[in-house]
Parts: structure tokens; sequence; C-alpha cells
């Protein structure tokens, strides 16, 4: 059974005396389902699923009136074996977006407060206008993602011991020993390929075969395509199968900055800005937007048109290359769309640990790739998969843009000249 810090995060919202009702927002397939049934099984000696994917008729229980007493006695008339005891009950509202009368109910729910709801779903095919009464100010909300790499770690055998071991080095600046950074490594290029969607990593840490991990990513792949046939309205859906099947070729550049005119020829952001919001929304992609200056805030120095686009789920992005992608990347030989793939795998580890992604690039001659706060500064994050880690641009931000603080990720081992730290890339999860 895979571990998963969300656990924690529910927990907290239980304990919160003044709790509303909770809607645990992914991408589909991140485990929000079962990981709500185990919280529920774990917390609660009642558990009521009221599943809208399964039984489509249970939309009917919110047709009438909402008010909570009404609800209950549709719940009870139409869940079979249901009981629903004040103060020790689960009320679970998995795939909502099906429902929006549903959604509009957890207004109700909250201010009764007899029951502790959540609700689960990706949001997506919502209609905002058909929801009566948005219940603005009555729910919580908590964004589930795949595995992260600390996860995905706890799940190949390594102790949270271990961890806290590596935390050290990256703490004291020490160099990691030969054999733990080497191992590490493995596991870092293992994620890679499998990602962190908790079916693919429950196969691949039971058998470690490569050919199942694939076949379940692009079945997950073909699963989202068919969410923007089903979802997506009208022209929309062309438009977004067209934006996300683009993502590869955008990461093969060395610009990586989105560029309209690689979804079509002649596209425009008036015609496809719609169809990659879209796709922010389901939880597929990540925004990475560049910085007007290279200094902080962040997200006030943020151009809002200009940006690149990551795969949420590295292993994913994988699946859409050729066969024979995930050996190339065990042993080496992507050539330059390793790159891509390491920026978008801590793109991920980034977006994972809460941060925004930013960058900054300047007339084609600089371009570095990320920019955080750190030690309340604005560092510059260069990502290198060759073992060749100088880097020019960052050379040049250092000495003429008053940039103070430089950070290389890189298949090395600690290291540090002048104001650049050099760290693994696997302790991009420590920044």
């Amino acid at each position: 059974m895979l571990k998963r810090k969300i656990l924690h995060d529910l927990l907290v919202w239980k304990q919160n005396p003044e709790r509303l009702c909770l809607l645990v927002k992914g991408a589909r397939q991140v485990g929000k389902t079962f990981i709500i049934r185990r919280f529920a099984e774990e917390n609660y000696k009642y558990f009521v699923e009221i599943n809208f994917v399964e039984n489509p008729a249970y939309s009917t229980i919110f047709n009438g009136d909402m008010d909570v007493e009404t609800l209950i006695k549709q719940i009870s008339l139409r869940v079979p074996r249901v009981e629903l005891v004040p103060g020790e009950t689960l009320i679970f509202l998995d795939e909502i977006q099906l429902c929006p009368r549903a959604r509009a109910a957890l207004k109700f729910l909250a201010s009764d407060k007899r029951f502790d709801v959540i609700a689960s779903g990706s949001m997506l095919g919502i209609n905002y206008e058909d929801v009566p009464s948005y219940p603005v100010g009555y729910v919580d909300q908590l964004e589930m993602h795949s595995l992260d790499f600390e996860e995905f770690l706890w799940a190949n055998g390594i102790q949270s011991s271990s961890i806290a071991d590596i935390k050290d080095y990256f703490d004291n600046h020490e160099t990691v020993p030969l054999a733990m950074h080497e191992r590490m490594m493995e596991l870092f290029k293992e994620y890679i390929i499998v990602g962190g969607m908790p079916r693919v990593v429950q196969s691949f840490v039971t058998s470690h075969n490569f050919a199942t991990v694939l076949r379940l990513q692009k079945g997950i792949i073909a699963d989202y395509t068919d969410d923007i046939a089903k979802y997506a309205k009208g022209a929309e859906k062309t438009k977004a199968r067209a934006c996300f099947l683009s993502i590869p070729k955008h990461l093969s550049k060395d610009y990586k900055k989105f560029q309209y005119s690689l979804v079509e020829k002649g596209g425009t952001s008036r015609k496809f800005g719609g169809s990659l919001m879209w796709l922010y929304d389901a939880g597929i992609i990540n925004f990475c937007h560049n910085l007007a200056a290279p200094e902080l805030p962040l997200e006030g120095n943020a151009k809002s048109d200009t940006f690149k686009v990551y795969m949420r789920d590295t292993g994913l992005l994988m699946a859409m290359l050729e066969d024979g992608s995930q050996e190339d990347i065990i042993d080496g030989n992507l050539g330059i769309y390793k790159g891509a793939i390491y920026e978008n795998i801590i793109a991920d580890i980034f977006t994972k640990s809460g941060k925004k992604l930013y960058y900054y690039e300047k007339n084609n001659k600089i371009e570095i790739d990320f920019f955080i706060r750190r030690n309340k500064a604005a560092t510059a994050v260069e990502v290198k998969s060759a073992d060749n880690t100088k880097s020019k641009s960052l050379n040049a931000l250092m000495q003429h843009y008053g940039v103070k603080y430089g950070i290389k990720l890189s298949s090395k081992n600690i290291g540090k000249t002048e104001n650049v730290e050099s760290f693994p890339l696997y302790m991009a999860m420590f920044l």
C-alpha cells in the first residue's frame, strides 16, 4: 500500500473544529478516491460514498430541496445500507463535477455540521452557471498530485531515516557517499520513467517491468484524450487535444517558450489560449512564466503572455515519446532531449512542493531554467543533463543583472564555487 502525504493533510482538516466541507481536486488517476476511502476507514465509524460515475442516478438525491433534512432522507432512501450518525459519519461525494447541484449542497452541509463531507473531482466539465448558490466560503480545498519523489522513494522501500540522512548532507553541504549517491541517481532516473501515477508506481515496485509501466501510462494518456472529448466543449475539443499532443514537440526546442505556431501553423493565443488553460485546470500541465526582471517578487515580475509548458507527470511525458526512450534515459542516450526531460522533472518536483514556476530569458542569449525564492533572495536554478555543468547564462546573469545566488542541479555530487551551489538532481526535493 502506497504511503501518501495527503493523509496527513486530511487528518489536519478533520482535527480543525471549524472545518468546512473539503474539496479534493486533482487530475484523473492520481488516487483521490482510494486515499479518501482509506482515510474514512481509519478515522470514521460510518462512511457513505456517493459516486456519480458508478451510479449516475445518485444525482437525483440533489434534484429537490437542498435543506439537510431533505438530503438525509434522500440519501437514506437511495444509498443501500447507509448509516448517518451525527459526529461519526463521513459523506464522500466522488466525481462531484458530474453533479453541479451537489456542489451547491456543500453550503448547506457545511452550515449544518452534523456530518463531515469530502468531495472529490477533477473539476472538468463544471459549468459554474449551472451551480445554484455557489458555496463560496463554505469549502476548503486540497490539490492532490501524483506521487512526489519522496513518496516514490518510500514506495521503493527507502526509509524516512535514509532520506533524512541525505537531507543532512544537503543541509551541511557535505559530499554524499558514492554508493548512496549512485543509488539515489538510479532511483531518480527510474522516477523520471515511471512518474508518480499510483497504479503505475504500484505495478513498478511489484514487478519492475518497464513494459507494463509503459502500457499503463499509455492507457492514462488515452484516458486524458477521452476526457478532452468528453468535457471540452465544441471546437475546444480539437484545440485542447492539439495543444496536449504538441507538448513533447515544444520541449524538444532549445528555446522552449510555448509557441502557438507549433500547435498549428498560424496559431495564435486568441485561438489556443483557452485550450491551454483547460489542460491546466485538468491537472495535466504546468505553466512556467518568464520574468520581466530576475528579482523579487517573482510573481510580480512574471509575464502572463510568455511561458513554457511542462507535463505535470514526467512519466506520462516519457510515454508520449517513441518506444525506447525509457531505456535511453537509463543509458544516457537521449542527446539534447535529455535536457528537456530533466527540466520537466524538476518542474514537477517544484510544483508538488508548492512552488510556482518561473524562468528568465533575455534576447535569446540568456536563459535560466528556473527561479525560486530561497533565503529571501531571487535564486537562479540551472538544470544540467550533461557532465559539463558550466553555464554561460548563469555567469552573465550574476555579473551583469544583480543576481547574487545560483544553484546547479546535475548528476554530480555536492559542490560550491563562490555564490553558486551544486547539488545532485535528486536533492531538488529539499529546495
